[in-house]
């Protein structure tokens, strides 16, 4: 096996026993880079010599007995709208060109903490919203790799790096995983500090991972957990022990509750057999999940939050260069910027009276599963595929993951969403888990 094909925990395992360096690992990734960026175009901005001094400096904390981090010399990528001082922060816009910040976001602060190489920046979408970047999806270049977080997921599929993180504001961490073929994770919303990095929507933004395993989803998720005065929707709290308890049985056999939800008729008609062949294969364990009247609403309420905010988040993108924003931001923010505050407000209110009615069916059910996706990967690349069964997830704020469990027609990677409740990320993995090794039996 080539070192760019460890899982990060193996490779974390293999360096701190001296079996390999950080160096050979780094290098191994670019190497890999190399040999197939050309045709994914993953990264927006890399510098080898950059991520190589890293890992040779880890090396040397580690050869001299120094402290190792849980992700010490571990690769990972970077969405570049996660503001980093020593590589350019553009944010896929024309009007952020050759921006350069002056201070490591919270994030890739607690990620050198835990002793990553910051590996470099891939490709976002326009201000992480829907038109596209240079980003082809690994498994076919003709299709797209979904959005906003291209290149995170694309590099994690191709074997760039081992670990990657994204945001998301609809369905941007979870829909380009499941296009991607890998696992992302969007946690509980305020459960990582979100200060430096481009804000869209702040009842909405929500920092995830992806990687190509459930134990490198908790590895690289749990250091990044944090309480930070700076981001309003964070909370001091304990570091939950994620990998731990994603690696012990639950003490029951999980019920699934399968949601259709009010947007079924989305999926196109391979996804929604699978996911009935899915739910035949959970047998007892597996029931339908009817959401009540109010949910027919949460796509009108989400669109208004999030375009609203679009409208006072990006004024000045679009004062200053409108011309140079895609149709597509140009129609949301012009859109938000009618939005009334009544139905602003109703909106915002709307996030705690579906969440009652979340943790009423958590107390029947241990998770809920849904299509990631309303398909496979789209072909073409003008557009980066629709996010609407995300929308429940990111609207209500509880964590969510896909899995990489179903292929589609054109032999497509096809994500199962698997939905917990609030705080409970790290039963959520766990049942993740269960039900992966459920479906693979």
């Amino acid at each position: 096996m080539s070192f760019y094909q460890l899982s990060a925990t193996e490779a974390a395992r293999k360096i701190r026993e001296g079996d390999i360096t950080s160096e050979e690992l780094v290098q191994a990734c670019l190497n890999r880079i190399e040999e197939i960026d050309d045709t994914v175009q993953a990264w927006a901005h890399l510098d080898p010599q950059y991520a190589l001094e890293q890992a040779r400096l880890l090396d040397k904390q580690r050869n001299a007995g120094g402290p190792l981090g849980p992700l010490h010399g571990i690769p990972v990528g970077i969405k570049d709208i996660f503001d980093t001082q020593n590589l350019p922060t553009e944010n896929g816009t024309v009007l952020d060109s050759g921006r350069q910040p002056q201070k490591d976001c919270k994030v890739i602060e607690l990620l050198m903490q835990a002793g990553a190489v910051i590996m470099g920046k891939t490709v976002t979408t326009e201000l992480a919203i829907l038109a596209p970047g240079k980003t082809h999806n690994p498994h076919n270049p003709a299709h797209t790799p979904g959005g906003s977080s291209s290149g995170s997921a694309a590099a994690v599929s191709a074997f760039m790096v081992p670990l990657a993180i994204g945001t998301q504001t609809n369905g941007s961490m979870i829909r380009p995983a499941s296009y991607c073929g890998v696992l992302g994770l969007k946690p509980t919303h305020g459960l990582i500090p979100r200060t430096g990095v481009l804000k869209a929507s702040s009842p909405l933004d929500t920092i995830g991972t992806f990687a190509r395993s459930l134990e490198d989803i908790a590895l690289i998720s749990e250091v990044l957990v944090g309480y930070d005065p700076d981001d309003k929707d964070t909370t001091a709290r304990a570091r939950p022990p994620l990998g731990q308890i994603l690696m012990s049985e639950p003490p029951m056999t999980p019920k699934v509750g399968f949601a259709k939800t009010p947007v079924w008729d989305e999926a196109d008609d391979a996804t929604k057999k699978a996911f009935e062949e899915l739910a035949e294969i959970l047998g007892d364990d597996c029931s339908d999940l009817p959401l009540p009247e109010p949910f027919n609403h949460l796509v009108d309420m989400h669109r208004n939050i999030m375009f609203a905010d679009l409208a006072k988040n990006y004024a000045g993108y679009y004062e200053r260069g409108k011309d140079q924003l895609s149709n597509t931001l140009r129609e949301m923010i012009e859109y938000g910027q009618k939005v009334s505050a009544v139905d602003y407000n109703t909106a915002i209110d709307g996030q705690d009276f579906l969440n009652a009615g979340l943790d009423a069916c958590f107390e029947h059910y241990d998770m809920i599963i849904t299509p990631a996706t309303t398909g496979e990967a789209p072909e073409g690349l003008e557009g980066t595929g629709s996010p609407i069964f995300n929308t429940l997830a990111t609207y209500c704020g509880v964590p969510s993951i896909s899995l990489p469990l179903m292929e589609g027609p054109n032999g497509l990677p096809l994500g199962v969403q698997v939905i917990g409740p609030r705080g409970d990320d790290a039963r959520l993995l766990r049942n993740a888990n269960w039900l992966t090794n459920r479906v693979q039996e």
